[in-house]
């Protein structure tokens, strides 16, 4: 597998950890959990998709999930 610091600079999601599976899938694991309240709200700490533009999109619906609840 490969890490972040193996990746092209723009293949970085800032507070998420990026992996790349040896098969070619993209996962994103967030480098502090969520809060209990985002947790219980649906939020993720760890996503996968195909691309790196879909996992891009699906870390930016844990953090609106997220933010949702903490506003």
């Amino acid at each position: 597998m490969e890490t972040a610091r193996s990746l092209p600079a723009a293949q970085v999601i800032p507070g998420w950890r990026l992996i790349i599976s040896d098969a070619g899938r993209f996962w994103a694991v967030r480098n502090r959990a969520f809060p209990g309240t985002a947790l219980r709200a649906g939020a993720e700490p760890t996503v996968d998709a195909d691309t790196f533009e879909e996992v891009r999109e699906a870390v930016v619906r844990q953090e609106e999930i997220a933010e949702g609840v903490s506003s």
